[in-house]
């Protein structure tokens, strides 16, 4: 009997280690045809590719220097990141969509050129958003920059928050840096370092370009940046997105209301409407609480839906 059982175990096990072999063999194989289709090791669906950088690149009319060794590889950087996080590129994409048609006029009407749309993008992602140090909205606009152009800030308005006034006061900033820097690209990264900040290190460095300065890492990305995101957003197909235009996000058609007394309840007023308070912020951000205090009898514009849903 022990015999028998000892027999039948050794049996077993060559049944087991062949099996083993063989699957291994299997596993080899299909391993040997991969590799024989081409070294691959990811799907033939999916392809990252390096990019060719493209010749004559500007900013605000200004040409991007791209023959400089560093000026090639921080572009490569910027254009990689930006083509290859898919899903925000795609998102900024659709915002613009929505949200240029509001900028573009306002740049314009000030002779800001059209490239510093883009510069809201890398900013916010066209979002209301919050920086870490304090900076806000759409054009990311610190307090003490926002009273120096006009805006209104309290904690019952912020109109860092309101779009067309933003944009305005960026316009401001903008054709201050320009008139003191001589070039666009350089007020450009004046907003984003601050003009002393600027100035004080073309002064160090002895140079009065842009692609000639050292500078703090989140500025030497800034406007290389802008001008990937530029090329991706003007030239999305060339990148690899595929939208229908039915795809992208609309404004919703509004109305104005002009406000020129206190609101005591806003969410009340809201109602009123025929709103409710939630699209009363969406379509109007700058207000920060439930009131509108209004002790000076300012006249505000209030955006309603044409459309009340």
């Amino acid at each position: 009997m022990d015999k028998s059982i000892k027999v039948l175990g050794l049996i077993a096990v060559i049944m087991i280690s062949s099996l083993l072999i063989f699957a291994a063999n299997k596993s080899d194989s299909k391993a040997d045809n991969y590799l024989k289709e081409g070294d691959k090791n990811t799907s033939e669906t999916y392809q990252i590719k390096a990019l060719k950088i493209p010749e004559n690149l500007e900013f605000a009319g200004e040409r991007v220097p791209t023959e400089k060794e560093d000026i090639k590889e921080r572009l490569d950087r910027e254009l990689l990141v930006n083509t290859y996080w898919q899903s925000n590129t795609l998102l900024l994409i659709k915002r613009a969509h929505k949200f240029f048609p509001i900028i573009e006029p306002i740049l314009k009407q000030n002779g800001i050129p059209n490239d510093f749309k883009y510069l809201a993008v890398i900013e916010s992602g066209l979002l209301n958003v919050t920086s870490p140090a304090g900076a806000k909205g759409f054009w990311q606009i610190l307090d003490a920059t926002a009273k120096e152009n006009g805006l209104e800030v309290s904690s019952n308005i912020d109109e860092r928050y309101h779009i067309e006034k933003a944009t305005q006061a960026a316009c401001n900033y903008l054709k201050a840096a320009k008139a003191r820097f001589g070039t666009w690209t350089l007020a450009a990264a004046a907003y984003n370092a601050g003009n002393r900040g600027v100035s004080s290190k073309m002064d160090t460095q002895m140079v009065n370009n842009y692609y000639d300065l050292l500078l703090g890492d989140e500025t030497e990305r800034y406007i290389l940046r802008i001008v990937a995101v530029k090329e991706i957003m003007a030239n999305p197909e060339k990148y690899g997105f595929i939208f229908e235009k039915e795809d992208l996000y609309d404004a919703t058609p509004i109305k104005i209301i002009e406000v020129n007394t206190p609101i005591a309840d806003i969410a009340q007023y809201a109602k009123d409407l025929g709103i409710n308070y939630k699209i009363m912020k969406l379509h109007n951000p700058w207000l920060r609480e439930n009131t509108l205090q209004n002790k000076s009898g300012k006249t505000y514009q209030l955006k309603i839906p044409v459309e009340i849903k």
